[in-house]
């Protein structure tokens, strides 16, 4: 019996431990709508020109620039910063209350040529674009920019994010 009990404590202390440093189930963060799909994973079966329609239309009536994410399943930096984004919950609410985020997909099965030629050429993946909600291309950036010491940083992700949003986000509500 007391073999369980310390087992059960030393249970509870590392999901304590695990979850006081800032990690986070997905289910856990709270947004201020429902994401759309192409929000939400590199599909190479979708087509980004209808997604970067809905994504605009979207941004317009809820009145936030587009974030436009290009990587795919195979790119171990996308995995790498989808996993901090869900770790960090902070992040991931500016990210998703300030910006509509638009994920192509560029993998050997689908590399969206037409749609890459519409933007400027990228040096690696992930990168980032930021779009006004009326379709003009704000920013080209590289994802690395985004690292400190190796790895990715919140204080840079939110000056990011700050920075580029359409306007000051009054009355969302980011919790921790």
């Amino acid at each position: 019996m007391q073999f369980l009990f310390v087992s059960f404590f030393i249970f509870l202390s590392f999901f304590n431990t695990l979850f006081s440093k800032g990690f986070a189930l997905e289910s856990d963060i709270s947004i201020d709508h429902i994401l759309p799909e192409y929000s939400k994973v590199y599909d190479d079966t979708r087509d980004p020109f209808k997604d970067a329609v809905a994504a605009l239309n979207l941004a317009k009536v809820t009145k936030r620039n587009v974030i436009i994410k290009i990587g795919g399943n195979w790119c171990a930096w996308c995995e790498r910063m989808d996993n901090f984004l869900v770790k960090q919950p902070a992040v991931y609410q500016a990210l998703h209350n300030r910006f509509v985020v638009l994920k192509v997909n560029v993998s050997d099965s689908n590399e969206n040529t037409e749609f890459m030629k519409s933007l400027p050429p990228i040096l690696g993946y992930p990168h980032m674009f930021v779009s006004s909600n009326l379709g003009k291309m704000l920013l080209s950036k590289d994802t690395a920019e985004f690292l400190d010491d190796g790895d990715y940083s919140v204080n840079l992700w939110m000056k990011f994010l700050h920075k580029w949003q359409l306007t000051p986000s009054v009355g969302t509500t980011i919790k921790k």
